[in-house]
């Protein structure tokens, strides 16, 4: 979808609920017919393509960390295998050179006759006994390297496989992605319709419905302090370090999958973020969700990650004072924006046994850094307080 279209009315989670119960003021044709569909409509039809999409990018994102695991195992195996191969052609080289010399000793004197003919009788058995424990030990080393080279074909035709399952899981999911991006194409092009003026209008009402929300999420006291004032936490070193890179990252765009530097998707800001600040952490927002410690929001320090949506399909970085950094959808950038612009699922931290900072001066955002729509995907109604 175009930028120009999503900066207008892309997100609009508040949209679709200001709209839901206030009746537009005008429609656009249904395609095929001679009716007219309700602005409200088509933005609640374009909130669940969305929402489907951010699914799908997740899901996705995880087949391909799956994938990458799996091609560091099958070469891993590979080398093995090839280790194993190589070793298994010196030892056979190894035996067969050995057996050579035996054949060609037999053409000459035998080991008995030379055991009757030899000075130190001793010593000519201590040679015979040497090359028979020899014999014996290069025969099981080849047992041994032909032993592990069938293993390591084994486990290497287990890696292909596996490889292969993951490389058609994620065509299964890049066809489902591009099958929703279809479906928002659809959406865009009835939304192309209208005109500047209208969407404009939308956009204000995005605007006021995303002010209000956050307003009355504030006024709950869901964030600690008084009503309406979120009560303030020092973040720990780490959690600086991270918040200070998704800062650095403001204004650069949403893209499917991206991971940086030049774009971002949701998951994709947040992991990188704290990869920075030196701590490794899922890539995808279920992930984030199922693995990282669980805080309450009357705990929110800045750099732990919020969580939004009921299967956890989008993730974004508390700044403090109750706003978030996030990278929102398709078209839109890197920004800072209330953290009640989503239904809230729950907040994460990364580093849950580190210390606060003593000292910490929250970080300057460059000029414009709220510009722009803050809404997901999938929102129908404001955020629960």
């Amino acid at each position: 979808m175009s930028g120009r279209l999503l900066r207008w009315v892309g997100a609009g989670a508040a949209v679709g609920a200001l709209l839901a119960t206030t009746p537009p003021a005008y429609g656009v044709p249904e395609p095929g017919g001679s009716g007219e569909r309700p602005v409200s409509e088509l933005l609640t039809d374009l909130q669940e393509l969305y929402r489907k999409a951010e699914e799908s990018t997740e899901k996705y994102n995880a087949a391909e960390e799956k994938l990458k695991k799996q091609r560091t195992e099958v070469t891993r195996l590979n080398g093995g295998l090839a280790k194993a191969r190589a070793s298994v052609h010196d030892g056979r080289g190894e035996a067969g050179l050995f057996a050579r010399q035996q054949y060609q000793g037999t053409t000459q004197i035998s080991p008995y006759v030379r055991l009757l003919l030899a000075r130190n009788p001793q010593q000519a058995l201590d040679q015979g006994h040497v090359i028979g424990r020899v014999a014996a030990e290069r025969a099981a080393a080849v047992r041994r390297l032909e032993s592990g080279e069938k293993r390591a074909t084994t486990l290497a035709a287990s890696a292909r496989s596996a490889l292969e399952t993951q490389l058609a899981l994620t065509a299964r999911q890049k066809e489902a992605r591009d099958t929703v991006k279809g479906q928002l194409k659809e959406v865009e092009e009835l939304l192309s319709s209208l005109s500047a003026e209208q969407l404009a209008d939308l956009a204000r009402a995005e605007e006021t419905g995303t002010a209000d929300a956050q307003r009355k999420f504030l006024a709950s006291g869901s964030l600690g302090g008084s009503a309406g004032s979120p009560a303030t936490r020092p973040p720990s070193r780490r959690g600086d370090e991270a918040l200070d890179y998704a800062v650095r990252q403001i204004g650069k765009p949403y893209k499917w999958g991206a991971e940086g530097p030049a774009s971002y998707d949701c998951s994709g800001l947040t992991s990188q973020a704290w990869a920075a600040a030196g701590k490794v952490i899922p890539r995808t927002s279920q992930e984030q969700w199922a693995q990282l410690r669980r805080v309450s929001l009357r705990k929110l320090r800045p750099g732990d990650l919020v969580v939004y949506f009921p299967k956890a399909t989008h993730v974004a970085m508390y700044v403090g004072n109750g706003m978030v950094i996030q990278a929102p959808r398709p078209g839109a950038h890197v920004k800072v924006s209330p953290i009640a612009s989503n239904p809230l699922l729950g907040a994460v931290r990364p580093d849950p046994s580190a210390k606060a900072m003593k000292h910490y001066a929250p970080p300057k955002l460059p000029r414009g850094a709220r510009a722009g729509g803050d809404a997901g995907y999938g929102s129908t109604e404001p955020p629960p307080a």
